[in-house]
């Protein structure tokens, strides 16, 4: 069964459903299959490096992206339940600082992909969560950027149902996105 692909607001940012199969057992799913992959998002993506992070309900991280090489992540949750963000950072593109938003947990098994020229960030809303993710290029420190998570010109509706979230410094001294190198 082939993985399906649904094309959220920003339509470069693609909701992916694996097969899921499952019984009083428990359940098998392929969590990555390069032919299924290339099919769903219609063209060929290389991965270099895999990263796995945990944090408690209410961490949230981002909004991160590299400026050189650019990033693409394709993002899922082994293990709780993450609002799941990307922010087109394309300065030419119609869709310049829009966002679009989706729930992936470990019992949904969505995972996210989110091409190169935009910022990801997440908010982990279970008691923790495991989040795990692909990315097509190796970080690198120097590129590294980040965006205010709360910034009103993007205004993204994080679902924080009266909590303060739990910040590194990194994303509490990020800058705006009016004063953000981001991609031409």
């Amino acid at each position: 069964m082939p993985l399906e692909a649904e094309p959220l607001s920003l339509p470069e940012i693609l909701l992916l459903s694996p097969a899921v199969f499952g019984d009083e057992r428990g359940f098998f799913t392929e969590a990555w299959n390069d032919q299924d992959f290339k099919a769903a998002v219609g063209s060929s993506v290389e991965f270099v490096q895999d990263n796995h992070s945990r944090s408690i309900q209410g961490v949230l991280r981002g909004l991160h992206y590299q400026l050189n090489p650019p990033q693409g992540k394709l993002v899922r949750v082994a293990i709780g339940t993450i609002f799941d963000v990307a922010v087109d950072l394309r300065r030419r593109s119609p869709t310049f600082g829009d966002w679009v938003g989706a729930v992936l947990s470990a019992d949904n098994k969505h995972q996210l992909w989110i091409p190169p020229g935009f910022g990801h960030g997440f908010l982990v809303t279970s008691e923790s969560a495991d989040v795990l993710y692909k990315a097509t290029t190796y970080y690198d420190p120097p590129s590294d950027r980040s965006i205010l998570w709360d910034d009103p010109d993007i205004g993204i509706e994080w679902p924080l149902n009266g909590i303060e979230p739990l910040l590194s410094d990194k994303d509490r001294n990020a800058v705006p996105l009016a004063r953000a190198d981001v991609y031409d």
